[in-house]
């Protein structure tokens, strides 16, 4: 299988899903309730691997790539369910940056 999707690609794959297998969209507040929830087990995972904190029995079958894709899955959910384009909200957001912070990180003297 191709794992170069674009954006529209993955939105319309779990709009697909879905409709096929989901039943339905949980409603907005559910998703950003999940939303959150998958953050914290994405921030248990960096926690454990790049911070200070020991894994527990309980981490050892958690991995990085599953929950990123997790918190992908659900944003792209709410992407979806709300009219979203995250090709177009994403270019938006890129040029919105660039213009923003052309200068702002190359002339930060903390990160040089």
């Amino acid at each position: 299988m191709n794992n170069e999707l674009t954006l529209s690609e993955m939105q319309k794959r779990v709009d697909d899903w879905i409709k096929t297998y989901g039943v339905r969209y949980f409603s907005e507040t559910t998703n950003m309730i999940c939303l959150t929830e998958e953050v914290g087990e994405l921030a248990r995972v960096i926690a454990r691997k790049y911070g200070e904190q020991s894994s527990k029995k309980s981490d050892l079958d958690k991995n990085l790539e599953d929950e990123l894709a997790d918190v992908l899955w659900v944003l792209t959910c709410l992407a979806n369910q709300t009219g979203v384009d995250l090709s177009a909200a994403f270019e938006k957001n890129i040029k919105k940056k660039t213009e923003r912070d052309k200068t702002r990180h190359i002339n930060n003297d903390k990160l040089k």
